[in-house]
């Protein structure tokens, strides 16, 4: 983008994409030349364009797949830098599939969350938003669901929600949860895991729940 049409954009679409790797969760980020640092991959969004498909366009063009998972989380503003020099920025999150090949490009890299480099205050809050966005809607949404093979076992479906959440759960009442919840079913699949006996593999299977039924808030089962 020139530096004029940098200057005439009204707003951008900023998306923070998330997925695990090696045991934490990790945050993508584009190389940001004129401030040599680093920056959330961002667009002004073309016209007649929807928000939510320049969001999804950005993260698919970068990963080369689509997101397991997008949702709109802040509208920032409030005079805080931002690489476009836009006054305002439209911050999406976006979950990447486990095991999605490296991002297209040079300008681009997987950080960890917890390491990641320092990004200008407009941005930096997005990624705040949108992490807590995702610990948010984790019992309304299966976004740890999406991030696993269709067939998984209870222990690998734990640590996808110990990862997004950012807390180690009780097994037992993890497991306890689930079942109240009627969020997974049994297949006829086992998997070895080390010495102890085959783990058993399920899916997600969500049955109906009967009127008045609340979901399980898995983030407060903390071991």
């Amino acid at each position: 983008m020139s530096r004029e049409q940098t200057q005439q954009t009204a707003y951008t679409i900023d998306v923070v994409m998330l997925t695990p790797q090696n045991d934490q969760l990790a945050l993508l980020l584009a190389q940001d030349e004129a401030r040599s640092g680093w920056m959330l991959p961002w667009e002004a969004p073309d016209a007649g364009s929807t928000l939510d498909n320049t969001a999804a366009a950005i993260a698919t063009r970068v990963t080369g797949t689509s997101p397991a998972w997008i949702e709109q989380v802040a509208a920032v503003g409030d005079g805080m830098m931002h690489p476009s020099n836009a006054p305002i920025s439209v911050g999406f999150v976006a979950i990447v599939p486990m095991g999605t090949p490296e991002p297209r490009g040079d300008r681009f890299a997987w950080f960890g969350l917890d390491a990641a480099p320092a990004l200008g205050e407009r941005q930096q809050t997005i990624v705040r938003d949108a992490v807590a966005a995702v610990q948010d809607r984790m019992d309304l949404s299966p976004v740890a669901f999406r991030l696993l093979p269709p067939a998984f076992t209870l222990s690998e479906l734990q640590q996808m929600y110990e990862l997004l959440l950012g807390k180690r759960l009780h097994k037992a009442s993890f497991r306890r949860a689930l079942q109240a919840a009627w969020l997974v079913e049994p297949t006829d699949e086992w998997r070895s895991e080390g010495r102890g006996r085959p783990a058993q593999l399920y899916r997600y299977a969500p049955k109906k729940r009967r009127k008045g039924r609340r979901g399980v808030r898995f983030d407060l089962l903390a071991g």
